[in-house]
C-alpha cells in the first residue's frame, strides 16, 4: 500500500501584523514543525506540493531528519514534489511553469509566476513497479461576472493548463507502461470545465473510485494574513484540492481522506489530502 498526498501550504514566510497582534507566528519558519508533525503521523509516501516557497522547501527539509522523515525533495518552483528515498528511485521527471498567455484570450493567467505543474516518475525498490505522480497548481480567478475575483475565460484558462499536464502524462505513461497520479490545487471544483476535460480524457476522481472511505468535505478553510478559522466541511464539490488517477488496476484506490484536526489550523488554508493505493 502507498500513501499520496496532496498539500497546499500557503505562500507566506514572515509573519503578518494580524497575526502579531493576537500573539501568534504564520510565517514558514514557525509553519514548518506543524506540517512535520503531520507527514510524520499520516506517513505519506509521496507528496506534491503547492504554494511552497524555496524558504519553507529549505525549513522543511532542515527539520526532516528530526522526525525522522526520510524525504528527497524534486524542485519545481512552487509545484515541488518530496518522496521517500527509501521506498523509491527517481526515473524521469518534467517540470513546466504555465505560460501567461492563454492562446486567442486577452490578458495574463500566470500573473505571479506561481502556476505550475511537476511529475515524478518513481519506481518501487521493493518491487520494480513503476508509478507517476504529478502535481499542478493551476491559475486562480473566477470565470463569474459577480465575483470579485472575476476575469474572462478563467475556467477555460484552467482546463487549458491541465491539458498540458495531461499531454505530457499521456507521454510518459506510453513510455513507462504504469499508473497516473494527477494531484493539486485545480482552483476549480467537481463539477467544474477543468474536471470535465480531464474525466472526458479518461480520468477518474480517486473520491469516486475509492473502494474503503471517501471524506466528503471540501477540504478549505479560513487562514490567511487576517488569522483562521475553524474548518467546517462543507460539500465534497466544492473542494479545490484535487487527487484523479489513469491507467489505474481495479481496486487501485483504496482510501481517499483528509486530515483535518484542530492543530492544522494555522497552518494553511488548504487541508492535505492523500489516497492509500495498490499498484
Amino acid at each position: 500500500m502507498l500513501r499520496i498526498m496532496s498539500n497546499n501550504l500557503w505562500w507566506c514566510d514572515d509573519n503578518r501584523p494580524a497575526w502579531a497582534e493576537m500573539g501568534l507566528d504564520c510565517s514558514a519558519a514557525a509553519r514548518a514543525d506543524g506540517f512535520c508533525r503531520v507527514y510524520a503521523t499520516l506517513q505519506p509516501d509521496v507528496i506534491g506540493l503547492q504554494e511552497c516557497s524555496a524558504l519553507m522547501a529549505d525549513e522543511l527539509m532542515q527539520r526532516f531528519p528530526a522526525y525522522g522523515l526520510p524525504y528527497a525533495l524534486l524542485w519545481g518552483h512552487d509545484t515541488p514534489i518530496l518522496f521517500r528515498k527509501d521506498r523509491f528511485d527517481l526515473v524521469d521527471s518534467a517540470f513546466l511553469l504555465y505560460p501567461e498567455e492563454f492562446p486567442g484570450h486577452e490578458g495574463s493567467f500566470n500573473n505571479w509566476r506561481t502556476k505550475s505543474y511537476l511529475t515524478a516518475v518513481l519506481r518501487c525498490k521493493a518491487d520494480g513497479k513503476h508509478l507517476i505522480v504529478a502535481t499542478t497548481h493551476l491559475w486562480w480567478k473566477s470565470s463569474r461576472p459577480d465575483s470579485p475575483e472575476y476575469q474572462p475565460h478563467s475556467a477555460e484558462a484552467r482546463a487549458y493548463q491541465l491539458g498540458l499536464l495531461m499531454d505530457t502524462l499521456d507521454a510518459l505513461q506510453e513510455q513507462y507502461a504504469c499508473p497516473a497520479i494527477m494531484l493539486g490545487d485545480f482552483n476549480a471544483g467537481y463539477g467544474s470545465l477543468t474536471l470535465q476535460s480531464a474525466m472526458a480524457r479518461g480520468w477518474q476522481h480517486a473520491h469516486d473510485t475509492a473502494a474503503e472511505y471517501a471524506d466528503n468535505g471540501c477540504g478549505h478553510h479560513p487562514c490567511d494574513s487576517s488569522g483562521y478559522a475553524p474548518y467546517v466541511p462543507g460539500d465534497f464539490r466544492r473542494s479545490l484540492d484535487q487527487i484523479m488517477h489513469l491507467g489505474a488496476p481495479e481496486g487501485f484506490v483504496r482510501r481517499f481522506d483528509r486530515y483535518a484536526e484542530e492543530d492544522y489550523m494555522p497552518l494553511s488554508d488548504h487541508l492535505p489530502v492523500w489516497v492509500d493505493v495498490t499498484l
